[in-house]
């Protein structure tokens, strides 16, 4: 009896948190004449703590899908693994991979009761795609994303940069650019950015690049 009453006790009064669980990111995603081009920094953060400077927020899923996530990392690496293991599942059930379209049915799905959200990119055979999920179950087709705190700084740099024509390097250049406005203007995002590209043949990791040489990159261009 003693026991219960304690329970009770706990179950009653919520005891606040000592401060404030503030979090963010920068990710983003756009199609162009060469495939789709993903993007995020690699800053994890808690409050003002940076848990982790050198986190992977691009997860692949399989050969031709890659997912940028937002949120809660535990969450998000949760739903990678079910995500992944239901496609593979699917693939040797049918002889085939899953569309974009389907495996953003199922994330959407895998999403509900977590906290996070993802977007996802992959080629099909009416072309590559691009989807965002959320955890309330939204499920939006587009040519551009950004998710995060720092997606409205990073959406500045995209809305005027991003067009179909662009090459790899350019379109390159224009995401890592994104990210790095982003992060000098949200604190929760920063450190290093990571840029992933998408086409028929599969996904390929660029080398990852300190934020800090797009810096310097900046200050190059304003002194000449």
């Amino acid at each position: 009896p003693q026991a219960s009453n304690v329970h009770a006790l706990m179950s009653e009064h919520t005891v606040p948190l000592p401060f404030p669980m503030s979090h963010g990111t920068t990710t983003l995603a756009f199609l162009f004449q060469g495939g789709v081009l993903a993007a995020a920094d690699t800053r994890s953060s808690c409050s003002g703590l940076v848990a982790c400077p050198a986190s992977q927020k691009i997860r692949p899923i399989h050969s031709h899908l890659v997912g940028t996530t937002s949120g809660t990392s535990a969450d998000c690496a949760l739903w990678k693994r079910i995500l992944s293991r239901e496609l593979r599942l699917y693939q040797l059930r049918h002889g085939r991979r899953l569309s974009t379209s389907g495996a953003g049915g199922g994330a959407s799905a895998d999403l509900g009761g977590t906290s996070g959200g993802l977007q996802k990119a992959s080629p099909s055979s009416s072309g590559p795609g691009l989807w965002y999920v959320c955890s309330d179950g939204t499920r939006l087709r587009g040519s551009l994303f950004s998710v995060g705190s720092g997606s409205p700084y990073a959406y500045s740099i995209l809305d005027q940069g991003v067009r179909w024509g662009l090459t790899v390097e350019e379109a390159t250049s224009v995401a890592r650019e994104a990210v790095y406005r982003a992060a000098h203007r949200d604190a929760w995002s920063g450190n290093c950015v990571d840029v992933y590209h998408v086409t028929s043949k599969g996904w390929t990791r660029r080398k990852r690049e300190d934020l800090k040489e797009e810096y310097y990159r900046e200050k190059g261009r304003q002194g000449r």
